[in-house]
């Protein structure tokens, strides 16, 4: 089975090609970072409308990256939340409307369960059931993954979420916007040791999260110390971001008993993150897997995949379509 994927749920515009026998046939993806890093975060409408506009020129491309035609497709799988509602539109709307040209099922996608399936895509794959990771700008959760669809919360934050706690840190420091690679870069150059920063509900006792005081511990670094040392900064800074994602993520393997951890979303392409994890993994004897690094962030590939696991039990479009903007991962049963 061909899928056809697309992501739009955000400020991501991303469109692949996925066959159940052959894998990943070609991808594309345009970020819109360079529109929104003038406002210092998106812009729902001019989203929504910078996805009208790429879209279909992104699926010609990944058409011909993979010598196919529309006509090959033989399903559709669309973001339909949660997500901005503008956007989330145009591409239920381009999933609906090419179903209905083509007579293809069309299927939506939970955003989350693409991100939490997207390191299947990877060689080596990971086996169910496995503990999953998921952090992004939006979203920071520990799951246990026993399937597709059989998803159970084990935490999540409390208020903000991984993403946005290094969105706002490099803002404090001057870095714009995204802010993930801007701190990560900045660190490479700085000393962790210099600050010291709290490492919020690290002995809470549970696989909860919070990072708000974090990023408050940081503003009052910077109102009292300056930018003179916004290396040191932005080091110290991830360092205590690290420790907390990854101690809490290793103890929710020992609590589970499983052997296998996946990290996804957008943080998970964090280089310090990363070699925290494969560290602990080596020293507790447990695998690590993570998606490719151009399917960290949001991308068509992760929907197409997930879609393709969803596509059996549909039939052809008859052309309606809903988005779901708020959309609880538990809400989600197994194809």
């Amino acid at each position: 089975m061909l899928v056809l994927g697309i992501e739009s749920s955000c400020d991501e515009t991303g469109i692949a090609l996925y066959d159940t026998e052959r894998g990943l046939l070609g991808h594309a993806l345009h970020s819109q970072v360079a529109m929104h890093a003038e406002y210092g975060g998106v812009v729902p409408e001019l989203a929504s409308r910078d996805h009208i506009r790429r879209a279909l020129p992104l699926t010609r491309r990944v058409l011909a990256q993979a010598d196919r035609r529309l006509a090959d497709i033989d399903g559709i799988a669309y973001t339909q939340g949660p997500g901005l509602a503008g956007a989330l539109l145009v591409g239920a709307s381009i999933a609906a409307g090419l179903g209905v040209a083509l007579r293809r099922p069309v299927v939506g996608v939970h955003h989350l369960e693409g991100h939490l399936l997207s390191p299947r895509l990877a060689d080596p794959k990971p086996e169910f059931p496995f503990i999953a990771l998921l952090v992004s700008g939006g979203h920071t959760q520990l799951m246990r993954v026993d399937g597709v669809g059989r998803y159970r919360l084990l935490g999540e934050t409390l208020d903000d979420a991984a993403g946005e706690a290094f969105d706002k840190t490099a803002q404090l420091l001057g870095l714009g916007y995204p802010g993930g690679p801007a701190i990560s870069k900045l660190a490479l150059t700085g000393d962790p040791g210099r600050y010291k920063l709290p490492r919020p509900m690290l002995n809470s006792g549970d696989l909860d999260f919070s990072f708000a005081g974090l990023k408050t511990a940081v503003l009052t670094l910077v109102k009292r110390e300056g930018l003179d040392h916004a290396a040191d900064i932005a080091a110290a800074f991830q360092a205590a971001a690290v420790e907390v994602l990854a101690s809490k993520a290793v103890e929710a393997v020992r609590q589970s008993g499983m052997q296998r951890l996946v990290v996804a979303g957008g943080v998970g392409a964090n280089r310090q993150l990363r070699e925290r994890l494969d560290a602990e993994a080596a020293r507790r004897r447990f695998a690590v897997y993570y998606p490719p690094l151009d399917l960290c962030t949001d991308n068509g590939a992760m929907i197409a995949y997930a879609g393709a696991l969803r596509l059996a039990e549909a039939g052809p479009s008859d052309g309606r379509f809903a988005i779901r903007p708020r959309w609880d991962l538990g809400e989600l049963t197994a194809p």
